[in-house]
This record gives structure tokens, C-alpha cells and sequence, in this order.
């Protein structure tokens, strides 16, 4: 299957001036990818739709959306949209008191009957070291407490880790980085036009193999300010 995760930047381009949400949508449907990790994705509280679910309009199925925040009416968050059957999914609040709110968005997919349901989680991190400290350890705990130790499990999204200390901070759950391990070093990301720091990625645990699918800078350059990261992913036969 392959993964796909991207921050929408709440369907507006990088300089927050143009809404894009029809060519993301384009650009998003043309990955064929069969998971897709939202980040930044608006919620359609009030009279507007919601983004997620004009994305995954007859493309993907399944879909589930957590709220993170709340500003002039209109909620945002994460969103998993899947072309499996979404069997279980509940958001986590990953929020440090006096900063932006953050979450982490926990679903179970049932993928087929020959490989046991994939755990996927969709999370967005905040901007300051020691939130993101504390929010990944937050992360640690929730994969320790709901995610059984030999199921499958792909965690995605913004890390904004511009520091490079998430790994370290995650070994404890025993999630790999996809990038990392195919190249030595977390794909470039941030900003989309130029990427110059490594803020989004992919990690797993007990999948048979995962490898990165390269992207091109067009159209994706102008759509968000955050360049998308994909991967290949293989799970094992279930015993």
C-alpha cells in the first residue's frame, strides 16, 4: 500500500493568499496513494464543508477527522482518509497549556483478512522544543496503551521537529523513520517552493517493509507550505 501525508495549510497557498483546496485535491487524487495523513485540514463547523470530506469525495471511503482547535467558528485538525474500512477511531489531545492546540488522530484499519488491522495515527506537534518534548512522550504512551505490541503501525504527520530530536524521543515506542532508513537523513520539507528543514515524516513499527516514493516539487510547491512525504509500505501475513 502506499502512505501519503501532507499539511494542508487549511487549503490555502504558502503565503496564505490563494485557496488551492480544488488543485490540492487534484494533486492528491493523482498519488492514487491508499492512506492519506491530513494535517492543518478544516472541520466544517458553521457554513462551510468539510475539507476532508471534499477530498475523500469517491476516492477513499472511509475517512475520520479529530478536531484540534477552534478560531472564528471554524474548527481544524487531523484527518485519515482510507480507502479500508476505518474499524476504530479516537483523537487524542496532545495540547500544552498556553500554546496552540495539538492533537493526535488514532484509527484502526482493516486492510484484508490475510494481514492483522493496520494502526495508523495522524499527529501535528508544536512549534516549541519542550512542548514537543512532552508531546512526544505523550505519543510514546499512547502507542504503548493502544496499539498491541506485534500489530502494525504507521505514525505520520507535522513534527515540526526542525531540531532533529524526535527519533531519540520516539525510540522508546520503537517507530523507525522511513527516510531515515533509506537515506541516512528525514526528507527536506519545510518550506514547500525551497525545502530547507526536515519537519514532516513517516515512521513505522512491524511492517515488512517500507520505502520512501520520491515526489515532484510541482504541483506541490504551490499548494501548502509544507512539501507532502509518501511511502511504499508492505505488511506481513497475519499468523
Amino acid at each position: 500500500m502506499q502512505v501519503l501525508t501532507v499539511n494542508i495549510h487549511k487549503g490555502y497557498d504558502v503565503f496564505n493568499t490563494r485557496f488551492v483546496l480544488h488543485e490540492l485535491r487534484e494533486a492528491v487524487r493523482a498519488m492514487g496513494s491508499d492512506v492519506v495523513f491530513l494535517q492543518e485540514v478544516q472541520g466544517g463547523s458553521g457554513p462551510s464543508a468539510a475539507q476532508y470530506e471534499f477530498l475523500a469525495d469517491q476516492i477513499w471511503s472511509e475517512h475520520a477527522y479529530g478536531r484540534n482547535a477552534v478560531a472564528e467558528g471554524q474548527d481544524h485538525g487531523n484527518a485519515v482518509l482510507s480507502r479500508f474500512p476505518v474499524l476504530h477511531s479516537e483523537n487524542h489531545d496532545l495540547s500544552v497549556s498556553g500554546a496552540e492546540p495539538r492533537g493526535l488522530l488514532h484509527c484502526v484499519l482493516g486492510v484484508s483478512a490475510e494481514v492483522p488491522a493496520l494502526h495508523v495515527m495522524c499527529v501535528h506537534l508544536g512549534l516549541r522544543e519542550s512542548h514537543r518534548r512532552e508531546q512526544l512522550g505523550r505519543v510514546c504512551d499512547i502507542v504503548q496503551r493502544h496499539v498491541p505490541p506485534d500489530a502494525p503501525l504507521v505514525l505520520a504527520g507535522d513534527l515540526n521537529d526542525w531540531r532533529l530530536r524526535a527519533d531519540v524521543l520516539l525510540a522508546p515506542s520503537g517507530l523507525r523513520e522511513v527516510f531515515r532508513q533509506a537515506h541516512g537523513q528525514h526528507a527536506r520539507s519545510f518550506p514547500a517552493g525551497w525545502p530547507l528543514l526536515r519537519l514532516d515524516r513517516i515512521y513505522v513499527r512491524g511492517v515488512a517493509a517500507a520505502m520512501p516514493v520520491p515526489m515532484p516539487r510541482r504541483p506541490w510547491a504551490r499548494l501548502s507550505d509544507h512539501a507532502p512525504l509518501a511511502a511504499d509500505i508492505s505488511l506481513e501475513a497475519a499468523a
